[in-house]
């Protein structure tokens, strides 16, 4: 039996485009509902420099491979075009400018008369109702931009902006920058600042990150960690040692090398700085382009205080600090996230007491998270033919060769 109403897909990045991908292929109706009137907004909204550090093979989503005219490492907008043709490869339904703001259950019964598990209802803009015979939530892992509570934030005098509004160093030329958080986007940040044109560029570092090269002779660092991702933490930690050997030790520049090794920090949800060579952070600390300096305490006017107490009065600080999930209003009265506000079940698991509610992209696996996004779409469409009764299963072989 047909459900009586699609599987909504929430989010048209890669996650949930390549969900709806995968649900069509066994024929299920799926509409991806997003917020702002494109594909790919928050890709969009990336620092023009970025390219992915996962390849290209590991890149593309089920059932259309990335161009090899992207080449291997993608740049940010060959990687929008990827998505808007992606969506129009696979004919996907896409409702645009709709924001859904809370799920609930339906006392109606969405999949049909006969379904035990009732369906979805899901609140949206304008009043909007819709219905669902099941959900696949893929908002995104860079969904609302954290700003740390700095104590004096708010009175200084100097630009303060989140990484998120960061596009080319053009206009920071000539001026004192301070960048904080030493993860990939603060370390491409700094450096895309420092060979950029701007004055003088600080990297507040609150803990030191691992750094490995992008790739050695060919071999991708995504390869490593694909290979490596299920062996035991303390294995990779000492096989991951002479990989970041490889880079020069920048202890002197106030970059040592952390003690806590690379595999146990991933765990704890710390993923490795990957360098690009020419133009990477490595290059530019080594060169005393970027000044790595203590993590930021507090403001006090037009001054930066550090936690080892010294003061600086940049011009203009960029916090790479982070994001939140922003999913607490959407599905929080739910009991379906931990304390950190991420789902307790992810890709084809759906929690006892949401039965047809899916969540996917709401990891940074070491593997790639879009190669991640890829295996879970075909994974979650699986499990909603066999819910909804609908196909065979599909493998994920055949899913990324498939047309669409």
């Amino acid at each position: 039996m047909r459900p009586r109403h699609p599987v909504h897909v929430l989010g048209a990045g890669p996650g949930g485009l390549a969900a709806a991908a995968a649900l069509g292929a066994h024929g299920i109706r799926a509409v991806v509902v997003e917020k702002s009137d494109a594909v790919g907004a928050s890709w969009r909204a990336h620092y023009d420099r970025l390219r992915l550090h996962t390849t290209r093979r590991w890149s593309s989503l089920p059932g259309l491979p990335i161009p090899r005219a992207a080449g291997r490492w993608v740049r940010r907008d060959d990687f929008v075009a990827y998505l808007e043709d992606y969506a129009r490869h696979h004919r996907i339904d896409l409702a645009t400018g709709v924001e859904v703001g809370r799920i609930d259950r339906d006392p109606d019964g969405a999949a049909g008369p006969h379904d035990p598990d009732r369906g979805w209802l899901l609140r949206a803009n304008g009043g909007r109702v819709l219905r669902a015979s099941a959900v696949v939530v893929a908002t995104g892992y860079n969904h609302t931009p954290r700003m740390p509570d700095w104590p004096g934030a708010e009175d200084f005098t100097g630009e303060l902006l989140h990484a998120r509004h960061y596009r080319e160093p053009s206009r920071f030329a000539g001026r004192d920058v301070l960048v904080v958080g030493a993860g990939n986007t603060g370390a491409e940040i700094a450096a895309d600042l420092a060979f950029g044109g701007a004055g003088r560029v600080r990297l507040a570092v609150r803990s030191v990150p691992h750094i490995l090269r992008r790739s050695t002779l060919g071999w991708p660092a995504q390869a490593g960690a694909i290979l490596c991702r299920r062996l035991p933490t303390g294995l990779v930690d000492r096989a991951a040692r002479p990989l970041e050997r490889l880079l020069p030790d920048l202890s002197d520049k106030g970059l040592p090398r952390p003690e806590t090794g690379l595999y146990t920090r991933v765990r704890q949800g710390a993923i490795p700085v990957l360098d690009t060579g020419r133009t990477g952070l490595v290059r530019a600390v080594k060169r005393g382009l970027v000044e790595p300096v203590a993590a930021v305490a507090s403001f006090d006017g037009d001054e930066v205080v550090l936690a080892d107490g010294a003061r600086l009065r940049p011009d203009a600080v960029i916090a790479a600090t982070g994001y939140r999930r922003g999913l607490e209003p959407l599905v929080g009265h739910l009991g379906l996230l931990d304390g950190r506000g991420l789902p307790l079940v992810h890709g084809a698991q759906t929690h006892p007491a949401a039965p047809g509610l899916y969540f996917t992209g709401y990891a940074n696996p070491i593997s790639g998270m879009l190669r991640e996004l890829s295996r879970d779409a075909v994974k979650i469409a699986n499990a909603v033919a066999r819910r909804l009764g609908s196909s065979r299963p599909l493998s994920s072989q055949r899913a990324r060769g498939r047309a669409g």
